[in-house]
């Protein structure tokens, strides 16, 4: 049973990851203990040879997270492993997904008495051997500065909020044994951490949502292909392809990183918070786009735009919003809130009176669409006179996918965006302002 063991194992994983222990154990004893060796499609094992960090990226229900957990239960359980960086967009990610999910830590374990226990205070996901998951958010960089680890998994790194500081710090942290690893799972999105990562610093594996079709529910397949085939969004989304630039978009990425920026200047012309308010507010309301922008006019300089933060939010009630919104100005040092006004201007007033909003606030009606409205700032960024501070992911997918044939959904992001930019670049072009 040995000499079988070794003939179907090491193909997973290296000599220098496994365990002395794991020498005295049976063939059949490794699969009772991990039935996903026998399900695993190729794309889901870790490669073969030696390697410090491991990128799957696939597309939606590929088996990402899966594969994910797997590769960290071994770690845990029988790769030596005794301290693990668990890495998710949020806290609430890491732990509804990472580790609750239903491809997370605690369901794939088939051994209810040796199911790990998370402690929410702690943070802290412990094994019965002892090893433990530490639980961080790539909210929160500077939370990676100090702790140490012998190996990592990284989920979604694609929607990570700041990709490289994260990613930075946890590579200083992963200092413990003779082989420390990362495993980074994410849908692709053409983020700068993703292009490093896919440009030789991991090894990579990939799959597209179809290859786990008997894993997923009947028909969900085919209906969202049907839904978006032959579109940028079914490429990325689906097969889990880096779409770069699409057929159609208003602004392009090249564009946005050529201008980005670390910090905004020390002081700025004038700084605008921009409201796009949604038209009801439930659960499954559009998302209230707020975005904070910025004008500084160095001398013989024309004025350049800097896109100074992005707070849009989903399923929050008018005060919520507006709270949100009065709140964003104030910390940016914002001279004025504006807020598009088509839906209802009395509306707009009783709300931020309600929230006793200490910043001025302005109404602005729309008289063209949202793409005509948009084309004068797209122009902008092609005249590289907009940066960006930091990386705004969402807000950048949402430009990026603005005026394509798979965009779907309101363009809650860059409405507020270009209502900003507008405001501040394009005065006495752009729309219509009265003070409220």
């Amino acid at each position: 049973m040995t000499s079988n063991y070794s003939a179907n194992w090491k193909p997973w994983w290296d000599r220098e990851f496994v365990s002395d222990d794991l020498i005295d154990r049976s063939y059949a004893d490794i699969v009772y203990r991990f039935p996903f060796l026998r399900l695993a499609r190729p794309a889901q094992r870790p490669p073969q040879g030696t390697w410090r960090t491991w990128l799957f990226i696939g597309g939606r229900g590929a088996g990402k997270t899966r594969a994910g957990a797997e590769w960290t239960r071994y770690a845990a359980l029988l790769g030596g492993c005794r301290r693990i960086a668990l890495v998710g967009p949020t806290l609430s990610d890491a732990r509804e997904v990472m580790i609750e999910g239903p491809s997370g830590l605690r369901r794939i374990e088939p051994v209810l008495a040796q199911c790990p226990q998370y402690s929410v205070s702690r943070r802290r996901l412990e094994w019965p051997n002892g090893a433990v998951g530490l639980v961080f958010s790539a909210e929160d960089p500077d939370s990676l500065r100090g702790p140490q680890f012998d190996a990592a998994w990284c989920d979604e790194i694609g929607v990570w909020a700041d990709g490289e500081s994260v990613w930075n710090n946890l590579q200083f942290g992963l200092r413990l044994g003779e082989s420390p690893r990362c495993v980074a799972t994410t849908t692709p999105r053409p983020v700068r951490l993703v292009r490093r990562l896919m440009g030789g610093e991991a090894v990579v594996t990939h799959s597209a949502t179809r290859d786990n079709v008997d894993h997923l529910s009947p028909g969900f397949v085919d209906s969202v292909e049907a839904a978006f085939a032959g579109t940028a969004l079914a490429r990325q989304e689906l097969e889990g392809e880096l779409v770069e630039d699409i057929e159609g978009a208003l602004w392009k990425r090249h564009y946005i990183d050529k201008n980005r920026v670390a910090i905004a200047p020390p002081q700025l012309e004038d700084v605008i918070v921009a409201v796009d308010p949604p038209v009801t507010s439930h659960r499954r309301s559009d998302a209230c786009g707020i975005v904070a922008a910025g004008a500084a006019c160095p001398p013989g300089f024309r004025p350049h735009g800097f896109v100074l933060a992005d707070a849009t939010a989903r399923g929050l009630t008018p005060s919520d919003w507006a709270a949100r919104a009065a709140s964003l100005a104030r910390d940016c040092g914002a001279s004025r809130i504006i807020a598009e006004s088509n839906q209802g201007g009395e509306m707009l007033r009783t709300v931020f009176d309600s929230v006793a909003c200490d910043v001025p606030v302005d109404l602005v009606h729309a008289r063209l669409g949202k793409r005509g409205r948009a084309m004068p700032v797209a122009a902008l960024y092609e005249q590289n006179r907009i940066s960006h501070v930091g990386e705004l992911n969402a807000l950048e997918d949402e430009m990026c996918r603005f005026g394509t044939e798979g965009f779907v959904g309101s363009p809650d992001r860059v409405d507020a965006l270009v209502w900003a930019i507008s405001a501040l670049l394009l005065a006495g072009r752009g729309p219509r302002i009265r003070a409220l």
